[in-house]
């Protein structure tokens, strides 16, 4: 019997893997443009589960899946059996008969850990409360295609040490990237996920000064200072974060040839200046649209496995 493999986080790929994914992005990309139509999951289903809400990852997803040849299911948690509490593993069991992937967007990673143990398909992480490693690679595949490498180059991260900063030292870990963050005391990334990174090689630093922390950097990152779950912590967070907003003065800090990513939705002029979201060093539409392709050649890898 073959292994079924999952994306639960960066950490279940290995390096040639991740580099492998990103170039068969760019090149699913290319050719879609150029009239290809790969159709890797014809007769083929995936569910696409997802308890939070979403613009880009569901409809990404949803368009790549089709693209794809393959059939997209979306099941809100309000719309199952999830919303009665039902036991995560006896919806793995039960959509493993049904589908041949499950695509999920939930809160802790206990939950698609779980998912992942019990389902006899490949599960992929579309976004939990401690890991977004499907950004994350979109956000590489951008670099990619901007500089023609992703190593060899500095990264900062500015703000929250939230899923997308775990994801990004997982990233780091695995390809040796210097990478730069900078969170103030107390919302810090996990300690864990960091000393292990830190452990296979990744030359990571983190501090709470972003003026520091964005010096020389190629590629800058930022997020949202309250991501859902969290919006009475809002007012509170604004505060905290003031100095974090990534405008045009700090991004001067940066290298010349610097490149700036947000995930989205962007909060304008909060944690990201409208001068800088619109402005020429912004990729974020261009990282947005990647989410498409890079997520079609992680379903086809998935699936092929």
């Amino acid at each position: 019997m073959k292994k079924i493999r999952h994306l639960l986080s960066m950490s279940d790929l290995a390096k040639n893997e991740l580099l492998t994914l990103l170039n068969r992005a760019c090149q699913l990309k290319e050719g879609w443009s150029k009239g290809a139509r790969p159709r890797p999951l014809a007769d083929k289903s995936v569910a696409l589960v997802f308890e939070k809400p979403s613009t880009r990852t569901r409809v990404s997803f949803e368009v790549g899946v089709a693209q794809l040849g393959g059939k997209p299911v979306f099941i809100s948690a309000a719309d199952s059996q999830l919303s009665r509490s039902e036991p995560t593993r006896d919806t793995a069991r039960v959509l493993s008969r049904y589908v041949d992937a499950i695509v999920i967007r939930t809160f802790g990673q206990n939950i698609i850990e779980e998912l992942a143990r019990f389902a006899t398909i490949p599960v992929i992480n579309a976004l939990t409360d401690s890991h977004h490693p499907c950004q994350v690679l979109s956000d590489l595949m951008t670099v990619l295609e901007h500089f023609g490498r992703v190593q060899g180059l500095n990264y900062c991260w500015l703000g929250d040490g939230n899923n997308m900063a775990n994801s990004w030292i997982e990233a780091a870990g695995i390809l040796g990237l210097s990478l730069a963050l900078a969170c103030p005391k107390g919302y810090e990334p996990d300690a864990a996920i960091l000393d292990a990174a830190q452990k296979n090689g990744a030359r990571i630093t983190l501090g709470a000064n972003p003026q520091e922390a964005i010096k020389g950097a190629d590629v800058v990152s930022t997020d949202v200072w309250a991501s859902m779950g969290q919006e009475d912590e809002a007012a509170g967070r604004k505060a905290v974060f003031a100095g974090y907003r990534l405008d045009e003065t700090l991004l001067a800090k940066a290298a010349e040839q610097a490149v700036v990513l947000h995930c989205l939705p962007a909060h304008r002029d909060e944690e990201i200046s409208e001068g800088v979201l619109e402005g020429p060093q912004s990729l974020v539409w261009q990282e947005a649209e990647n989410r498409l392709h890079l997520q079609k050649a992680l379903m086809e890898f998935l699936l092929e496995a």
